[in-house]
């Protein structure tokens, strides 16, 4: 939250556009009078939220002590959670920006204009009024709860007027809570001052509870094992409060999953996510391979896919005579046998002797994301290839050249009219092959997703580091599971990226300074040129690990146990290096050996190369 107030003139601004320019997509009359639980819910929060407005004003003034405003928040957040099962499926980018939004400043476009804004809402008010210095935040405390009403009170104002969107399906919002409940809410990500797992989770679980009681649409189902789950969940959940030692694989095995698989099987679970979210919504399980819906990631459409053209987009992935040298393919830096990665500090480039700017990182389930490039340039897996083969210390080359030179082989021509109707060879079709490959490329069958779905055993060392790693370490309030990348849950349609400072060499080596790499800032995105991406990296997966050292896109740290020094010191910052908005806690870990071990055998249960079969 560095250089917060400079921001507030354009904050007021472009905040008062986009609550006046939001759709609410009204589909039946206003609810004043309705004593529907969503109704009351609605209202209950905007009764905690002038609440904390006035609480806020009495800590100013020291009339109330940090403690009784830690409790006001600590209310408003559960009121909140109760119906964000709501909000948040209805209304996401309102809930996401102005509701709930991350700590960190952001980039929001108005017109052809992109602003650089500070963050806003319950989680940024969860961090500063649970801090160390909150006494000495006042102001700006008050500042953001003045926002977050304003905000929320225009939204209730509207939905009384216009009434609230119903959507298509019911349950669908209730199985994306418990995503978000498991991915946001356990890991710490939503409460990173207090810490409130339990008890926020047990909050949203009544909500979820008192609307399926509510809803005659709920009468239609045999809802008695959902609601014997939720009971039991909320048990758990009110009898483990500590955020260190709460189980998550007990309570995802023993209470989430049942939930969730129990209301994925009831009848009317029609797809009204299909052009919004990865999420595949016939999931049962979130380990399983069928968790994320390729297709969603690609241009290439599920009713394109056959075996057929996944075999000629393999035959072009390892085709080496489709670069300008004739001496690059796409498995030069993605060797299968390392999970398609080249174990070299930074890729080679064409030139003998030289190499590019960062190293190559894993495909497997590289088609599950929206950006690609550590600097997050491209948009489409399509458009990743496009940056290779148009780089001239890569491939060199031009779609046209390549397209030339397969028509002039005739057995590319017999397996392109085998892939597609009309048979061509073209720049589209020449794409749709390459990207059914790597999209074919899942890596979900380790033995941690097996273990997570009940099929063998792993070690009690692996075991506790993943605890470790959704809890104390803060591992994934980044790397989100299940994918373990920056994959933002629960809709799982935006990637995100971090600012660590990681540094030109391991912490215990000389010189100790950040790497010379500018990340996403110099990507050439224009709505993205802000100092906030200025040494941004995208977040990738920590799946297959084991196998893609050395580390970061700079390959500078050759194992596990360095990177894992660097995270417990807290990044730069922590490290006492000066750098710019680090998005990364500076705070130190305190994770002893034992625990260090303890995750790098959570991450070595993480490996899965079962699809990389020899040619």
């Amino acid at each position: 939250m560095k250089n917060f107030a400079r921001f507030y003139p354009l904050f007021i601004l472009v905040t008062f556009i986009g609550i006046a320019a939001m759709s609410f997509n009204p589909v039946h009359k206003g609810f004043g009078n309705e004593k529907t639980f969503v109704a009351q819910g609605l209202f209950s929060f905007k009764n905690h939220l002038e609440s904390l407005k006035t609480d806020v004003y009495l800590f100013r003034e020291d009339k109330i002590d940090a403690e009784q405003l830690q409790n006001s928040l600590r209310k408003t957040r559960n009121s909140y959670k109760e119906i964000e099962f709501f909000i948040a499926y209805h209304y996401p980018e309102f809930s996401k920006t102005h509701l709930n939004a991350a700590p960190l400043f952001r980039i929001e476009a108005a017109g052809t204009t992109a602003y650089t804004l500070p963050p806003e809402g319950l989680q940024v008010l969860n961090e500063l009024i649970f801090s160390d210095d909150v006494a000495d935040q006042k102001n700006k405390i008050i500042e953001i709860t003045d926002y977050l009403y304003n905000n929320y009170n225009n939204f209730y104002l509207s939905s009384i007027t216009n009434g609230l969107s119903k959507g298509n399906n019911k349950t669908l919002p209730l199985r994306i809570e418990l995503i978000r409940i498991y991915t946001l809410g356990l890991t710490g990500f939503d409460t990173p001052g207090s810490l409130n797992i339990s008890e926020e989770a047990a909050s949203a679980l009544k909500g979820m509870k008192k609307y399926m009681e509510d809803d005659a649409y709920f009468k239609n189902y045999n809802s008695d094992k959902a609601q014997q789950l939720l009971d039991e969940s909320i048990v758990y959940l009110n009898k483990n409060r500590d955020f260190e030692t709460f189980d998550r694989i007990e309570f995802y095995k023993n209470y989430l999953q049942p939930l969730y698989e129990e209301l994925g099987s009831w009848d009317g679970n029609t797809d009204d996510l299909k052009e919004f979210s990865g999420w595949n919504v016939a999931n049962k399980n979130f380990f399983s391979s069928d968790f994320l819906d390729p297709y969603f990631f690609t241009i290439l459409k599920d009713s394109e896919d056959n075996d057929n053209l996944r075999a000629l987009g393999k035959e072009i992935f390892y085709d080496q005579n489709l670069s300008d040298s004739g001496k690059m393919s796409c498995a030069s830096c993605h060797l299968p046998e390392n999970a398609f990665t080249d174990l070299k500090t930074k890729s080679l480039s064409n030139v003998e002797g030289k190499t590019v700017l960062r190293n190559s990182p894993s495909l497997y389930n590289a088609v599950f994301a929206k950006r690609f490039f550590y600097d997050m340039r491209a948009f489409y897996l399509e458009q990743q290839a496009e940056h290779v083969i148009y780089n001239n210390e890569e491939f060199n080359t031009s779609y046209e050249s390549i397209v030339r030179k397969l028509k002039n082989k005739p057995e590319y021509k017999k397996a392109f009219r085998k892939a597609f109707t009309e048979g061509e060879v073209s720049k589209q079709n020449f794409s749709k092959a390459l990207s059914s490959y790597v999209a074919s490329l899942h890596s979900f069958d380790s033995d941690f997703d097996r273990f997570m779905r009940n099929e063998k055993e792993i070690s009690e060392d692996a075991k506790k580091g993943f605890n470790l790693f959704m809890g104390k370490a803060n591992c994934a309030t980044c790397h989100f599971a299940p994918h373990f990348s920056g994959l933002v849950p629960p809709f799982f349609n935006e990637n995100e990226s971090e600012v660590l400072g990681v540094t030109k060499n391991p912490i215990r080596k000389s010189p100790l300074e950040i790497d010379s790499d500018q990340g996403r800032i110099k990507s050439n995105v224009k709505k993205e040129d802000s100092w906030i991406y200025e040494n941004s990296f995208k977040t990738m997966t920590v799946r297959n690990i084991t196998l893609t050292k050395p580390y970061f896109h700079n390959g500078a740290f050759s194992t596990l146990e360095e990177v894992l020094d660097f995270y417990n010191e807290g990044g730069a910052e922590g490290l006492g290096l000066s750098i710019n908005n680090q998005t990364l806690p500076a705070d130190k870990l305190n994770l002893t050996e034992t625990e260090i071990q303890q995750i790098i055998a959570f991450l070595n249960s993480l490996t899965d190369i079962s699809k990389a079969k020899e040619r």
